[in-house]
């Protein structure tokens, strides 16, 4: 049941608590009080979804609550379904979605949009790319009918001059936001580390260099024309718009787009699987050492999937978690720690990232690790601190949902891991369902010593002219 707190904002935030509760009896009537009843609230997101004759899903949210309007489009491509050699492909492609076409100039895109106020973003994964706009309630018109523009001709209007810009840019943005940032290469490495060559998340979502440099206008267009498909994409119109003139305009833009056929994706020829620790030793320029250590778990909505987002919680949330009190309060050997289920579509990670203090014994630090890790496995988590974790979840995610740009988000993310937009509550409960037991039997599965990745990333050392 959510806290009292919580149920007012989300009823004027659009978000539907369904009850039942006991009923009042009749004015007059003088009888013993019925014993209470226990109450049942249902978090839901209200919507209607439809699909287009080519196969597009529409998803319609209302929410009058404020002159607000979010179109938000999901298209079910990320790295994980890259070919071989075409690494970075579907990362390129939200960006050359905004080089403009012929009735919607370059740059044009944002300048209209921000012109009335609105503005807009994108996003690429390893398993979707999401597209959104945010902006004024009389701009819906106008975010429609631009999106349906670029996703019906842009694969065609692609050029060398705008695969030259665009595979800049993203190579610009492996170096500055991963490359040359501190631990970026460890975050490049661990995915190789962890799955084997073949396997659709062996390679970054951002690609490499090497496949980014080598593509050609023709390779983008055949890539544009297998994935970017009304079949693959489904749109989520939310706030306050009119349902009946929304659907007409759904209609006229984005039913023009030809039906073609639901994408292949690549067949997953080496299954993810660890049989021994892989250990690695990194040099960056960084001041504070760094221990990552990451497992195999289970994939998005799998068993054990909410619970290991509990247990981070357990292991590294707050002052009171198990690893920050450990490391960093009592024997200060860290400077900070956390602990995370890195979920997706065909298989996860849960990674521990520790901040160590110059100077201190990594092994020491590690073997720390392993025995609360050991505790984990083998002890009942204390009913308080999984209560705690519970809370703490249960209001980030509520919370977090009183935004509308998120609610569209969720509503496109449900639909695409789930088949269904309506994921709300099943989503939330799981995390409420979770109790000791549960949290055992995945901590026993997963945090096997014996398979495991355990990377270093230590200060590259000073020359010795420098350090004199």
């Amino acid at each position: 049941m959510l806290p009292k707190r919580l149920r007012a904002p989300l009823v004027a935030a659009g978000l539907a608590l369904v009850g039942l509760g006991h009923s009042a009896s009749a004015a007059g009537q003088s009888q013993a009080p019925a014993p209470p009843q226990k109450e049942t609230r249902v978090l839901a997101i209200p919507h209607e979804k439809y699909t287009l004759p080519n196969g597009l899903t529409v998803i319609l949210h209302e929410d009058h609550s404020q002159p607000l309007v979010v179109v938000n489009i999901n298209v079910d491509v990320g790295s994980g379904d890259e070919p071989v050699k075409r690494t970075g492909f579907a990362h390129l492609f939200e960006h050359l979605m905004f080089m403009g076409t012929k009735r919607v100039p370059e740059k044009m895109f944002d300048a209209w949009m921000e012109g009335e106020g609105g503005w807009n973003n994108a996003w690429t994964s390893s398993d979707r790319t999401d597209y959104y706009d945010v902006g004024p309630s009389h701009i819906l018109p106008l975010l429609l009918w631009m999106e349906a523009d670029r996703l019906s001709v842009l694969g065609d209007e692609i050029d060398q001059a705008k695969l030259d810009t665009q595979r800049g840019v993203v190579r610009n943005e492996r170096r500055q936001q991963t490359e040359d940032q501190p631990y970026g290469e460890a975050d490049l490495r661990l995915s190789e580390l962890l799955f084997p060559p073949g396997h659709p998340y062996h390679h970054p979502t951002i690609g490499s260099h090497e496949d980014l440099e080598a593509a050609t206008v023709a390779d983008v267009q055949a890539f544009f024309a297998h994935f970017y498909v009304p079949r693959n994409f489904s749109l989520v119109v939310a706030g306050d718009f009119e349902p009946t003139a929304t659907k007409a305009l759904i209609e006229k833009y984005f039913g023009a787009i030809p039906t073609r056929p639901e994408p292949k994706r690549p067949v997953v020829s080496q299954p993810a699987k660890l049989t021994n620790v892989v250990r690695e030793t990194l040099y960056d320029d960084v001041t504070f050492p760094k221990i990552v250590i990451s497992y195999l778990s289970p994939k998005l909505y799998d068993e054990g999937d909410a619970e290991l987002d509990l247990l981070g919680e357990i292991m590294s949330s707050g002052k009171s978690s198990r690893l920050y009190k450990k490391l960093v309060y009592e024997t200060q050997v860290a400077q900070s720690v956390s602990a995370y289920q890195g979920s997706r579509k065909r298989r996860s990670h849960f990674d521990i990232e520790i901040m160590v203090k110059p100077g201190v014994d990594l092994a020491k630090v590690e073997k720390m690790v392993d025995e609360e890790l050991e505790r984990i496995r083998t002890e009942p988590i204390d009913a308080a601190e999984l209560q705690r974790a519970k809370n703490q979840y249960e209001a980030g995610f509520v919370q977090r949902m009183q935004s509308l740009a998120t609610r569209a988000s969720l509503l496109n993310s449900y639909e695409s891991s789930r088949g269904t937009p309506d994921g709300v509550a099943a989503d939330l409960q799981r995390y409420l369902d979770a109790d000791a037991a549960s949290l055992s039997r995945i901590a026993q599965q997963v945090f096997d010593p014996q398979a495991r990745v355990i990377m270093h990333v230590l200060p590259k050392p000073k020359p010795a002219a420098a350090a004199e």
